[in-house]
């Protein structure tokens, strides 16, 4: 089932009002009050929603391992869906990876919007089927709030129903991005979850990251094991390889407690970086923040350090 990682990027076909959106589970099970109203956010828009079926909860999983592998290739297969969005992040898309057929999803591409830990379902599509996906947003936790973050939404539909590339990223806070590593470089955009990434390293699993520019972010780590899991991507050679790096935030990691005795997210970075001239920056509005925008994973994109920007330089769809 598993596709060569060489495998071209796959971009999937841009949607339009009328289109049915499907709501999938690859995680934890999600509020149904707040798929209600995602699902009134989304018609409000013009799209068809699909709620069911949802798997029956599994312990702290939306279903069992084989139900929600099921959940999402059906999805992928119904020629009446367009889209599919996971409904909340959590944990569990790394027991269901190595029951996805690639080829198929392959020769159906179709928007998947997740966030979190959809990571690891979504650097799996681009590894394995070259699949272009978009990462964050959540039926759940954003669309289902009863307001939706004004950046959020608009990234989103942007990416999703325009052919024009998304452009400048927003910075988190001010007009730019800060500086770490001056420097220009250019490759595609990769934009994930540290610890879910780091838990891919070395499976079928793990997108080429070969002249990328990866984008990180992560939520309730303490600050030694976002170290470690950034001394794991200088161990791995991952650092090596990069054509940039950019810094999302990195939300309830660093409370006062902790920073008595660690390093600042900087300075940990620098010393992962350990010299190498690789164009790096922080301060990108991604992560697990209300005000975030989404982002498409395998789109060509330009950083340059110099001035504190990341554009995305090409369309997410066909």
């Amino acid at each position: 089932m598993a596709e060569d990682q060489g495998t071209a990027v796959v971009r999937p076909p841009a949607l339009c009002s009328g289109d049915t959106i499907a709501l999938v589970a690859p995680s934890r099970p999600a509020n149904p009050h707040r798929i209600s109203t995602a699902s009134a956010w989304l018609e409000k828009r013009g799209y068809h929603v699909r709620t069911s079926p949802l798997c029956t909860p599994y312990h702290y999983l939306a279903g069992r391992d084989q139900d929600r592998a099921k959940e999402v290739m059906d999805a992928f297969l119904d020629d009446g869906v367009q889209a599919l969005l996971c409904v909340r992040g959590g944990f569990g898309t790394g027991r269901i990876l190595d029951r996805l057929d690639y080829g198929a999803i392959k020769d159906n591409p179709k928007a998947l919007i997740g966030f979190s830990d959809s990571t690891g379902l979504q650097l799996a599509l681009l590894a394995r089927s070259g699949l272009v996906s978009f990462t964050g947003a959540l039926a759940d936790s954003d669309l289902g709030q009863g307001s939706v973050d004004p950046l959020l939404a608009e990234s989103m539909w942007r990416l999703l129903e325009r052919r024009e590339a998304l452009g400048g990223l927003p910075a988190d806070s001010g007009d730019a991005l800060t500086t770490i590593c001056g420097g220009c470089g250019e490759g595609p955009l990769v934009a994930a979850n540290l610890a879910l990434l780091c838990s891919l390293l070395g499976t079928p699993y793990a997108p080429n990251l070969d002249g990328a520019v990866l984008l990180i972010e992560d939520v309730s780590e303490a600050p030694y094991r976002l170290d470690r899991m950034l001394t794991q991507l200088r161990l791995a050679g991952v650092l090596d390889r990069l054509s940039g790096l950019a810094l999302g935030r990195f939300h309830d990691c660093f409370s006062p407690t902790d920073m008595e005795a660690s390093p600042t997210l900087i300075e940990m970075v620098i010393d992962a970086l350990g010299g190498r001239n690789i164009p790096t920056v922080s301060g990108v509005a991604y992560g697990h923040m209300r005000r975030r925008t989404v982002l498409p994973i395998g789109i060509p994109a330009r950083i340059d350090a110099d001035v504190g920007s990341v554009t995305i330089t090409e369309s997410a769809v066909r």
